[in-house]
This record gives structure tokens, sequence and C-alpha cells, in this order.
């Protein structure tokens, strides 16, 4: 199943009033309910992430019947879910509020990622910030939009943008075994900015602010909406191996791009990360 607009909209409804009932009035509120952690003290999970998804969860039912669906904090409580990528016809992949750290810390980097999947491979992504209320979407052939509430609309061109001299990372999540020379190779590409938000990374990225961006821990909540969104806007990704991107992968590294040349050349300096 491929979404309709109408049920594109329907997506991008749901995820904005998820956003109103459940995230927004938890920000920098979160009181006794707090944040827990997941799998280290860094890694976190707060209400607003469980209600969040629980929220758009139930409103895919009725929008994509039949689809499936893998959310971030359901394949913490079951991992089996994640198989449900490859094996559905039609998924949607939900990450209720990525940067949940920055959420948690009262930092307003965060956001929400949605995407779908058609037989493995993204049709539809959505990147939606929900201080701003406003969105990066993609449909596949159909290029990438930037939209707000008031209407606006405006179709994006990475290519179309002054090459910019920032590029986004999380260094930290580089095995500490080959932190030191990821780093040192680092060094001549100047800014690298590690804004703790997949969604921000990758909407940066779109509207033309990044040079390039790594992506060192393959999700599929954290990558499938915004790997769409940059090719659709002209730009180039892949891992460093040589692969290209699916929504199934869940190890190796990867680069988006703003165009054929910064990607190979990522390749060629990094490519001993994946050796």
């Amino acid at each position: 199943m491929i979404p309709t607009q109408a049920q594109e909209q329907a997506l991008i409804d749901a995820v904005r009033a998820a956003a109103k009932a459940e995230i927004l009035p938890r920000f920098r509120n979160l009181g006794a309910e707090g944040a827990d952690a997941k799998t280290h003290a860094d890694d976190l999970v707060t209400e607003a992430d469980r209600r969040s998804e629980l929220a758009i969860t139930a409103a895919v039912a009725d929008i994509l019947p039949g689809a499936a669906v893998v959310g971030e904090e359901a394949v913490a409580a079951d991992p089996s879910v994640l198989s449900r990528i490859g094996e559905a016809e039609t998924c949607v992949i939900i990450d209720p509020v990525d940067g949940t750290w920055n959420f948690a810390k009262g930092l307003a980097t965060f956001g929400v990622l949605l995407a779908v999947t058609h037989e493995g491979q993204t049709v539809f992504s959505l990147l939606y910030d929900p201080m701003g209320d406003d969105w990066i979407l993609a449909r596949r052939g159909g290029g990438t939009w930037f939209c707000d509430a008031n209407g606006r609309r405006e179709k994006l061109d990475i290519s179309a943008t002054p090459e910019p001299n920032t590029a986004f990372g999380c260094p930290w999540l580089v095995p500490e075994e080959i932190r030191p020379r990821f780093l040192q190779d680092l060094i001549p590409f100047g800014r690298v900015r590690d804004l703790g938000c997949a969604c921000h990374d990758y909407r940066m990225m779109c509207l033309g602010h990044g040079r390039f961006a790594f992506a060192i821990k393959l999700m599929p909540w954290d990558h499938a909406a915004g790997v769409l969104a940059v090719q659709e806007a002209g730009g180039h990704v892949g891992l460093l191996d040589g692969r290209d991107y699916a929504p199934t992968l869940t190890s190796g590294y990867m680069v988006s791009a703003r165009d054929a040349a910064t990607l190979a050349q990522m390749r060629e300096r990094f490519g001993w990360m994946a050796g």
C-alpha cells in the first residue's frame, strides 16, 4: 500500500495532534514522570515518548488499515517487532520523540519522525518539529517539501543553496577503540555539530545547511524518514562500505551528503571504518 495524498495528510495531522496532546504539555514539565534510562544512562525514554507513540499507532490503524507499525518504544519492549519492516507489505516506522535526551533536559531540539515503507522501500516520510509546528515531507519520486501550519509550501533543492561549511554527527557513538582516528580525520572538515537529534540533522541537510551528516547507529526510526527526504531533495546517501541504505539495515556507518562528490570523498576518507 502506497499512501494517497489524503492519507499522507491524515498521517501529518495525527503526528501534529499527538505532539499537541502528549509531547508539548510535557516539555520542561515532566514533573514526577521524569525520564527513565533504557540501555544506558544517556538513552532516555519519557512518558511523552510512550504516549505519543501509542496515539500515532492508533491513528495509523485507521489511516492505513492493515499496515504494520514499528515504533521505537514498541521495539524496546519487544525486539521481534523490528522484523515487521522486512516482512510486511506496508509498514509505518515511528520515532515518537527523536532527541529524547534534549527533550528531557529542556532543549528545544527534538522532533517526530515517521516513515512509510512499501515492500521494504521508504515511499513517504515526515520530519516534524513540534516547537515550530512545521514539517518536511518527502514522497518517492515526488520531491521534498517544507510546510508549515500557515500554509507555506516550498520544494527543497539542496543543490540550489550555497556550499555549506557545516556537518553533523555524533562522534561519541563511535566505538571507543576507533574514536581517536575518527575524530582526527574529521578535523579538516571544520564545523561538525552534534545536535543530538537525527530529525534536525536531516532537516538541516534538506534545507541546505549541511555538507554531510554521519550516522553511526542505523536504527530505522532514526533514518528511514530522513534518508528519503535528503535523496528527494537532491542529496546522496550511502554506507561507507558501498551499500545503499535500506530501512531493514541496523548496522554499518552511513553518510548523507549534499552531492555525489562529497559522498565519494567521505567513503574514500572514512572507508577504513567499514573494513
